[in-house]
């Protein structure tokens, strides 16, 4: 009897143990990801260029969507909300748009850490700023500097994501 309490408890031992072991620390990079140097921030013209192809591509799919762009630092620029996109939409769109510019990435990233079990440490960021943790916010960079960002909203976050990036790409287009 006492054999086998013993080896009872030594098996109940072994995975607390074993839970216990800390982890090996992830190696720190050396680069800072995502540092893109900020430049002269997007004029209306070009603002109003990304919307426009924006819209041309949420009209191809009958979306209805609200659109944003905003300088580098996140204050909007220029705004088009196609008709009968829901209300919400509009502040969405702005918000992806503002994450995109002050955190230099894509809003992808911040849903792809949400949705892999990294949601207290983003979420937290995402309060701070009013940010969003959803597809379809993309940094406009030209001449490798950051001079905004355009967000898309309106319908599932892979609608919104293809309709910002026809945006960004009629401003990247040679």
């Amino acid at each position: 009897m006492r054999i086998a309490v013993a080896a009872i408890v030594t098996l109940l031992a072994i995975p607390v143990a074993h839970a216990q072991t800390p982890a090996a620390a992830p190696p720190v990079p050396e680069a800072m990801p995502f540092d893109i140097p900020y430049g002269q921030p997007i004029g209306v013209e070009q603002a109003e260029k990304a919307i426009a192809a924006a819209a041309v591509e949420a009209k191809k799919h009958n979306w209805k969507m609200s659109i944003s762009v905003v300088d580098p630092a996140g204050y909007l620029v220029a705004h088009r909300t196609m008709d009968g996109t829901q209300y919400a939409s509009i502040e969405i769109s702005q918000a992806k748009a503002r994450t995109a510019a002050l955190f230099r990435r894509q809003t992808s990233v911040f849903q792809n850490a949400v949705n892999t079990g990294g949601a207290p440490a983003f979420l937290s960021l995402l309060a701070v700023t009013g940010g969003v943790a959803n597809d379809g916010g993309f940094p406009i960079v030209a001449d490798g500097k950051l001079i905004g960002a355009i967000g898309a909203s309106g319908g599932i976050s892979t609608q919104d994501a293809v309709t910002a990036k026809a945006g960004l790409d009629a401003l990247t287009a040679k």
